[in-house]
């Protein structure tokens, strides 16, 4: 069995819960870490021990990372991006012999960003894999399949509706808009915009068979923007929504066009850091002619009761689930949160991928054109009306817009 020896950069949130991904999976082995900072480098390194995928060397700068892997996986922050495709596309001109890049949602903060990423790769042409785990999610491929005949008689899903939502991130970073490159809609719509598209894609067609026709969205600053929660902000993370704030709450449809019949479908994605119920919550579902589907990642089969005596003495309120918000009371538990939301499978499918000598599932170029909505979002909220993606000035437009709220003026759009 050939196996992949994956590097990561960045040793975050998010690449400690690929680590546990990986850990189920017989062909890939993390050899390499690289992050800003030292310490969570080491950190990752000993997790990477403990859960047994890889004796993970800790790198002091990417071109060394690039001389002990067969592939490197991006998890750092969104504002990194560039700096580091940049310095892995010199190690590669210089002699590192790579079999792909991975790149976490998402792709890029702009299409100027996505733009220049696709360049670069494209100066060494290694194949790449745009990790948006959804998409991989056992529940979304397994309603697929069960409603595959009434798909291919009665006709494919004519709506969904796709949320993901949670009381906040993790990191300062993600917060700040200038780096982040928005908020919510930046953050999680990326997800829902891109679950959406697929779930109504008919069974045999390429993922952008649907063209996407127009966008509306509406962006809002509600729980974070109040005098109370905007100073726990500033306290925790030293970010100041008074200043240059972001949204916490969007929601907005994208209708897209079937080329080959004309029909029209719709999908709905709401998105929210406001979220006060037991964590997160995926939920997904969809409207065809006769049919439907629903997942809500928060009906898990497992509960459990936490006292308030008992609570006092253990309060990590995420060993049952992310982004929980409370350590007590009725829980729901859900045990394998890596393979529930899709990671294992695209790690899996990105080895095979690469290990094959071909891009994933979803390449980079897919990236873009999920950036490219999401963009589109952000002009329609900052616009106040529907976007109409057929008219070439706006296609022209979107190419090196810039959301206000990235631009750190979101007092702009949000304090009315």
């Amino acid at each position: 069995m050939k196996i992949l020896k994956l590097g990561i950069i960045g040793a975050g949130f998010i690449a400690r819960f690929q680590a546990q991904a990986v850990s189920q999976i017989r062909n890939v082995k993390i050899t390499g870490v690289y992050s800003r900072t030292a310490a969570s480098a080491e950190q990752f390194a000993k997790l990477c021990k403990e859960l047994e995928v890889g004796d993970c060397r800790v790198c002091q700068s990417v071109a060394e990372l690039t001389q002990h892997v067969d592939a490197v996986a991006i998890f750092s922050p969104n504002f990194t991006r560039v700096s580091i495709v940049e310095e892995i596309v010199d190690t590669v001109k210089k002699g590192a012999h790579l079999k792909g890049l991975i790149c976490e949602k998402p792709l890029a903060r702009n299409l100027i960003e996505a733009r220049k990423l696709l360049s670069l790769i494209d100066e060494i042409g290694l194949p790449t894999a745009y990790f948006e785990n959804q998409l991989f999610m056992k529940l979304i491929r397994a309603q697929m399949q069960q409603l595959r005949p009434q798909q291919e008689q009665m006709g494919p899903l004519l709506l969904t509706r796709c949320s993901e939502e949670h009381g906040g991130p993790h990191e300062p970073w993600f917060w700040d808009p200038t780096q982040q490159g928005g908020g919510v809609l930046s953050d999680m719509g990326c997800h829902s915009i891109a679950v959406g598209w697929y779930a109504l894609t008919p069974h045999d067609q390429p993922l952008d068979f649907l063209q996407p026709v127009s966008v509306s969205c509406d962006c809002a600053l509600l729980k974070w923007g109040a005098p109370k929660w905007r100073k726990q902000l500033l306290d925790k993370f030293g970010i100041d929504y008074g200043k240059i704030p972001a949204e916490d709450f969007t929601t907005g449809i994208i209708t897209y066009k079937n080329p080959v019949n004309g029909r029209l479908a719709k999908a709905q994605f709401t998105n929210s850091w406001m979220f006060e119920k037991q964590g997160l919550r995926l939920f997904m579902d969809g409207m065809g002619p006769g049919y439907a589907f629903e997942i809500n990642t928060l009906n898990s089969s497992l509960q459990v009761f936490v006292g308030d005596a008992a609570a006092d003495a253990v309060a990590d309120s995420e060993s049952a689930l992310e982004k929980s918000t409370a350590s007590r009371g009725l829980l729901s538990v859900q045990h394998n949160e890596a393979d529930l939301y899709g990671y294992t499978d695209e790690l899996k499918e990105a080895a095979a991928a690469f290990l094959a000598g071909q891009n994933g599932f979803l390449p980079w170029r897919y990236g873009y054109e999920i950036t490219k909505l999401v963009m589109a979002a952000y002009m329609a909220d900052e616009q106040k009306k529907t976007i109409d993606l057929t008219d070439v000035q706006v296609q022209t437009a979107l190419e090196n817009y810039i959301p206000l709220i990235q631009q750190g003026k979101g007092r702009e759009v949000l304090y009315q």
